[in-house]
């Protein structure tokens, strides 16, 4: 599913037009990406919690040549699902 198609079925399910369910859907995504840039976490009981992980720096290599290089340390968003959703499944 797509962004497109699920705009259309947050539509179709709640009765608002599609610009309707595109703006919410905009505004969750800012609300979560918000949230984990400073650093906090987005819990939705059922559904499963959005965090973010630290990945430390480490040697990888290029594929192509099979050269080693350095692959620096960064912070990368998780999604966990909840026992809710892990059960649907």
């Amino acid at each position: 599913m797509n962004k497109a198609e699920l705009i259309a079925k947050l539509s179709d399910d709640t009765g608002v037009t599609k610009t309707q369910a595109n703006a919410c859907l905009d505004s969750f995504v800012e609300a979560v990406t918000k949230t984990l840039k400073g650093g906090g976490k987005v819990t939705l009981v059922g559904f499963g919690t959005f965090s973010v992980s630290k990945r430390k720096a480490r040697k990888g290599r290029n594929p192509q040549t099979g050269a080693e290089i350095n692959i620096k340390a960064r912070k990368v968003a998780r999604f966990k699902a909840g026992k809710e959703l892990a059960g649907k499944l």
